[in-house]
């Protein structure tokens, strides 16, 4: 399962073994000036996330970059019956507009980075 954590530099995102393949990547940092927001959601979300490069498990499991007719686009890590991770980004330093992670720590996370941003 994708592994995210939070310190310092910003949020770590690594995607291990086969999740790398599916993500086109197996490691991403999210530095702190290029979070825009972040929130909680109870967990999968239906929305419609647009074409997809990566895997789509229907009902279960969606990974990899997914791009919205609207031009939106998302790296997408999300796991049905965990919580879901939302965070805005600076599309211009990370590639996305958005990030969407299914972690257990997504309400720490979140904390800690509204936290960050009070400072």
């Amino acid at each position: 399962m994708t592994q995210v954590s939070y310190g310092p530099e910003g949020v770590d995102i690594r995607f291990p073994g086969w999740e790398a393949t599916m993500a086109g990547r197996g490691f991403l940092r999210v530095p702190i000036s290029a979070l825009l927001s972040a929130r909680v959601e109870p967990g999968w979300t239906s929305e419609i996330l647009g074409m997809r490069s990566g895997l789509v498990v229907s009902g279960y499991r969606k990974l990899g970059t997914f791009t919205h007719p609207s031009g939106v686009r998302r790296l997408v890590s999300m796991k049905r019956g965990v919580p879901l991770l939302r965070l805005s980004t600076v599309r211009g330093e990370t590639g996305f507009d958005e990030i969407l992670l299914s972690t257990d720590d997504a309400h720490r996370i979140a904390q800690a980075i509204h936290r960050s941003a009070a400072r």
